[in-house]
């Protein structure tokens, strides 16, 4: 066996009677497969798992191993048949299969009771049955084909965990059967992914080149461990090259981040003591620490670009577990007690790859204190007191998995996402593309209602001090985006964004938030500025004759209310932990209306300003004071100069901000009323 020396896997089996639960959640995690009949497809029947899902209500549809042709949405109840549903239920099915042969691979390692070897051993004789005879087929976009799926990312999941299983089993197999596996499935489907791994950087050819270093360290196999790690685009290449100078994963998910991260670790577990292995490289650190410094105060990840209902929370003890180990860095402990606020510590990463006893927790997490990163294109203002987290998006373009987004920001205030990034859905479900992933549906501008071009946004300004934390950030679209080596598909209007700037300068300074938008559009495209808020709007306008017709996107937006933009508008809105304000300056007209939040049965308040001008001023006021709120704001600018006076019942605050200028930082001063 390869993940574990003899003397390893002993220290593993001593450690087994503080952990009995992972043998129960392991059965238990299994059961479809131990205790059901064997079912393999003896065909190409598998398509893709992001089909499994109800397109009406955005929810993965219950997987039952029973109902291969019929498929229940869990939120009304509704049947679904016929394609694409089958193909996914059989992806689905590959991946159970996959797993099991893996877990209980390692059941049979742990107890030695046969019946875990009998079953470990019938998937992998069966699948290598028919596993040659699987006609190529895909289709799905940005990946290439598979065999038993209908992706080379699928295709190498299933295959890590098929060649983990068998690493497991294999001493108690006979010649003929090591041999019939390694040939007609491993070696197999070691040449396909091979063939079918991309020239990109990607977190898909991360787990494929993952996958050929376990098969090629569990077969002894040279070629597939050179391919894996020192062929272009293989991982060394990828470390080298796919990292932010941040250390974030350059498509700027958190979820892609930490999905990258998995497949290089899993390389390692098996690796860490070959002359293959990198974790002597610093990427790694940079990689586990980065997400750390970016919690939000729930604990949770933000769900930036590409991130499904659930994937923004910080599981990841096959992570830390491993990292801490094998490195002692303090700030993997306060992960992993993080992590553990949420499960048990008796699970099966501890068992495996844990220290005996974390040490006691320090409290570093989730952070209090502010984070700028321009490698990373992420800033955070925060406020320990009142769990506020301000974070504003200003990365360069990640490909694929990325939102249209620049500038966008989101805001925890109380522990609660208040002006939420949704994150996405299942990939095949049309809100998908429709809804989630545009430009109108974040907190940012967005002209014609298309989604932004590429660009490299530019920090003109980080500023902190005890009173205050300001940044001053700019996009040029007339300035060509450098693109990521990675495969995309044009989803932007680069006509509608010709030649246009957008400056936005955020400041936090006590309860306060000012968000100061320039934009200069010299072709009077229209131009939106977007807010939505997980929050019951309370102050709505009548009908006032300006004309919005909801369109692109947001075509599904109702309950809209319209009026002109003239002077200060305030609007008044009521969350679960208390009300809060905002306050509009600027010229055009105002719409709010309600639209999906996510899931999207969910509904945000959607508050939006449209002009047309030349030059765009749209100055928002966020007042997060709760009962001490604001009863009276005045906004003036002279096209040089924005002044701001508020006032609450105990405080005058005035701020000065210099329109023009690059380097200058607002006035505040506040006074006793």
């Amino acid at each position: 066996m390869k993940q574990f020396s003899p003397d390893q896997m002993q220290e593993i089996r001593e450690r087994l009677p503080e952990f009995q639960h992972v043998i129960n959640m392991l059965e238990k995690e299994n059961a479809v497969v131990l205790n059901h009949p064997l079912v393999v497809q003896e065909t190409a029947l598998a398509t893709w798992n992001h089909y499994y899902y109800c397109p009406q209500h955005g929810v993965r549809l219950e997987w039952r191993y029973d109902s291969p042709k019929t498929h229940r949405c869990p939120e009304d109840g509704h049947l679904f048949q016929g394609e694409p549903y089958d193909g996914a239920w059989w992806r689905w099915l590959n991946g159970l299969n996959a797993k099991a042969c893996q877990e209980l691979g390692l059941l049979w390692q742990l107890t030695g009771e046969t019946r875990y070897l009998e079953k470990v051993s019938a998937l992998l004789l069966t699948y290598a049955r028919y596993y040659p005879d699987y006609q190529e087929h895909g289709g799905i976009p940005y990946n290439g084909p598979g065999k038993a799926n209908a992706q080379t990312l699928c295709e190498a999941n299933c295959h890590l965990q098929l060649a983990l299983g068998y690493d497991f089993v294999r001493d108690a197999l006979s010649a003929d059967q090591r041999t019939l596996i390694e040939t007609r499935l491993l070696r197999e489907g070691a040449e396909f992914l091979m063939r079918h791994r991309h020239k990109q950087l990607h977190n898909h050819e991360v787990k494929i080149s993952a996958t050929l270093g376990v098969i090629g360290v569990v077969i002894d196999e040279p070629r597939y461990l050179d391919f894996a790690v020192n062929s272009p685009y293989g991982l060394r290449y990828q470390l080298e090259h796919a990292l932010l100078p941040g250390g974030l994963w350059f498509e700027g998910s958190l979820h892609y981040h930490f999905y990258a991260l998995q497949g290089f670790f899993a390389f390692e577990k098996l690796a860490r003591n070959t002359p293959y292995s990198l974790l002597d490289l610093p990427h790694y650190r940079q990689m586990l620490t980065l997400p750390l410094a970016l919690l939000m105060p729930d604990g949770t990840t933000p769900r930036l670009n590409d991130c499904t209902t659930g994937q923004e929370k910080l599981t990841h003890s096959d992570l830390y577990e491993f990292a801490y180990r094998h490195a002692g860095e303090p700030i993997y402990a306060e992960a992993l007690h993080i992590i553990y606020q949420h499960q048990s510590r008796e699970n099966l990463d501890a068992l495996l790859y844990g220290v005996k006893q974390l040490p006691p927790e320090q409290g570093n997490l989730p952070p209090v204190t502010p984070f700028h990163d321009p490698g990373a294109g992420l800033t955070v203002m925060r406020d320990a007191a009142s769990q506020r987290a301000f974070l504003v998006k200003h990365s360069p373009y990640g490909g694929e998995h990325d939102h249209y987004d620049r500038l966008g920001i989101l805001l925890f205030n109380h522990g609660n996402e208040i002006f939420p990034d949704l994150g996405t859905t299942g990939y095949g479900v049309p809100l998908h593309e429709g809804y989630y992933k545009n430009s109108a549906t974040h907190n940012t501008i967005c002209i014609n209602q298309a989604n932004q071009p590429p660009a490299i946004p530019r920090v003109l300004q980080w500023h902190m001090t005890s009173q205050m934390q300001y940044l001053d950030v700019c996009v040029d679209w007339s300035t060509p985006a450098i693109m990521p080596d990675s495969l995309t598909q044009i989803k932007w209007d680069s006509a509608a964004y010709q030649d246009v700037f957008y400056r936005r300068r955020l400041l936090m300074a006590g309860d306060i938030i000012l968000d100061v938008t320039q934009v200069s559009n010299p072709h009077r495209q229209q131009v939106d500025w977007i807010l939505h808020a997980s929050a019951e709007a309370l102050s709505a306008y009548p009908y006032t004759g300006v004309q919005f017709s909801p369109a692109g996107p947001l075509h599904g937006m109702a309950d809209i209310s319209t009026r002109p933009l003239t002077g200060v508008l305030p609007h008044l809105f009521a969350t679960q932990t208390g009300a809060f304000s905002v306050w509009l300056y600027g010229g055009g007209d105002v719409f709010q209306g309600k639209a999906p939040g996510n899931p999207p049965s969910h509904l945000l308040s959607y508050l939006m300003a449209r002009s047309h001008q030349p030059q765009i001023l749209l100055v928002a006021l966020y007042d997060l004071s709760g009962e001490k709120r604001l009863d009276k704001v005045t906004m003036t600018d002279d096209g040089q100069t924005l002044k701001i006076s508020a006032l609450n019942r105990l405080e005058k605050i005035s701020i000065s901000v210099a329109l023009g200028e690059e380097n200058s930082v607002p006035e505040i001063i506040v006074a006793a009323k």
